[in-house]
């Protein structure tokens, strides 16, 4: 069976900071999330695109559904190709939005699909199919907090995931269940059951701090999570800024005296 997908080389630079070189044969091309470019050769042509430019139906209205299904997720209507008009191999690099690991995915190895959290996609080759992931469980739409939408890469080509931190890999057997915070998860194989479900509890409900929900991964398949997700780091980036303005060193006590001193009642 022919690719239907652009085939592209790569290689992963970095430890904690990492960035992804794609090197492309003339005409081949592949597409990114806007924000995730970092450099390109010359004879690298950019142009921004409806939808993922998977093609898989030309058409207006088809071109129209494919975006919306991206706009669902929170996602823009447009991404950016990034063609190779030259004559030789070029290179485009593109690199991860935050502290952690790129991981990519040969969708040929995943028997064509590939779920994963919404905003974990980077850049994928042309002809990928970057949509929604529909939920047939009610739980997952009302109570999935942060991860109830999940994105699905389709096709049989390469695609690149970032995780936040650490990255951990568990290859679940027949009916092995994992229980994640829904944050946490990057993504899994379209095999695994997943669902939501209810941190039972009075004291778990007021005072756990992990959230009222979590997910449960049903094998078999393989499921990556990440240690820190964004939307840990961005709560702790906005709990750790000055309040009302007042500039104060981090963890400072003088900090905390000074708005004693100065009448800060905030206590």
């Amino acid at each position: 069976m022919s690719s239907t997908n652009h085939e592209i080389d790569y290689e992963i630079f970095g430890e904690e900071m990492q960035y992804v070189e794609i090197e492309l044969d003339p005409q081949e091309a592949v597409v990114a999330e806007a924000g995730s470019f970092m450099m390109m050769d010359s004879d690298i042509k950019m142009d921004t695109i409806f939808g993922d430019g998977s093609n898989q139906d030309n058409s207006v209205l088809g071109k129209i559904f494919s975006a919306g299904k991206r706009v669902l997720t929170g996602e823009s209507l447009f991404m950016t190709a990034f063609l190779n008009i030259g004559q030789g191999k070029k290179q485009v690099s593109f690199a991860s939005p935050y502290p952690g690991k790129i991981l990519p995915i040969d969708l040929s190895e995943k028997e064509g699909k590939f779920i994963c959290q919404k905003d974990a996609f980077l850049c994928a080759a042309k002809g990928v199919s970057v949509g929604i992931e529909f939920s047939k469980r009610l739980g997952r739409g009302l109570f999935g907090g942060e991860g109830f939408i999940m994105q699905k890469l389709e096709g049989d080509g390469m695609a690149f995931v970032h995780a936040g931190g650490t990255l951990a890999k568990k290859v679940l057997g027949p009916g092995e269940v994992l229980k994640v915070d829904t944050g946490c998860i990057v993504g899994f194989t379209k095999d695994v059951d997943y669902d939501i479900e209810f941190i039972g509890g009075i004291k778990n409900t007021v005072f756990g701090g992990e959230g009222l929900f979590f997910a449960t991964l049903r094998g078999p398949g393989t499921v990556y999570i990440q240690s820190l997700p964004f939307s840990r780091l961005a709560g702790r980036v906005l709990a750790s800024l000055p309040k009302g303005g007042k500039d104060k060193g981090e963890g400072s006590i003088l900090g905390t005296l000074g708005d004693i001193v100065g009448g800060d009642n905030r206590f």
